[in-house]
């Protein structure tokens, strides 16, 4: 019996050892930054979705993967007022998000041999990011007002979504929702919403 146990272990290592590969995607994701204190802010970007699969079998596999989105934070106004001339408002600046995910994928997607039209898949690791979020404050010469501050952070991450195969190839596009917790001053929360195409 201990013979045939070690064979089955020997042979699902070799299966395994022999079932790796890498897989990479693109496309665009939504950022929407809450913090205590301030109403959401929004920022857009470009992802690459790089992932490793490190185990594989026909129906599905475990990955690690760094969905990485560089993109734009804040907001941009301009106005002309014939008394007091051209104001503009800037807040624009740069934003990265990049989480490290360990993800379950089923399905189409989960590896380059798998011909299913449908799939899923769903994760969690840490996740970095850099961007603005809005605080709300109180001054007694002015009232009220907003005032943007910068997110430089890491904290739990994750995500989820589905996977549908497109053409005659192994090539799929998902639509995902992301979450993080920010565990910097802000503690804000970050919510993500993208689309890809897998090559």
């Amino acid at each position: 019996m201990k013979k045939y146990a070690l064979l089955l272990a020997m042979s699902f290592t070799v299966t395994i050892a022999f079932s790796q590969s890498f897989m990479h995607g693109a496309g665009l994701t939504i950022f929407v930054t809450t913090a205590k204190n301030g109403n959401a802010a929004v920022a857009e970007g470009f992802s690459y979705n790089p992932r490793f699969n490190f185990i594989e079998t026909e129906d599905f596999s475990l990955s690690v993967g760094v969905p990485l989105t560089v993109g734009i934070s804040g907001s941009y106004s301009s106005n002309y007022n014939s008394y007091y001339g051209s104001t503009t408002d800037n807040t624009l600046a740069f934003m990265a998000n990049v989480p490290v995910i360990l993800n379950f994928n089923f399905g189409a997607g989960s590896t380059k041999d798998n011909d299913s039209r449908f799939g899923f898949f769903v994760g969690g690791g840490l996740g970095y990011h850099y961007g603005k979020y809005n605080q709300d404050l109180y001054d007694p010469n002015y009232g009220d007002y907003t005032h943007q501050e910068m997110i430089n952070s890491v904290g739990p991450a994750g995500n989820a979504g589905v996977r549908f195969a497109v053409g005659r190839g192994t090539h799929n596009v998902e639509a995902k929702v992301s979450f993080m917790k920010a565990l910097d001053d802000s503690k804000a929360n970050i919510y993500g919403m993208g689309a890809a195409f897998n090559f």
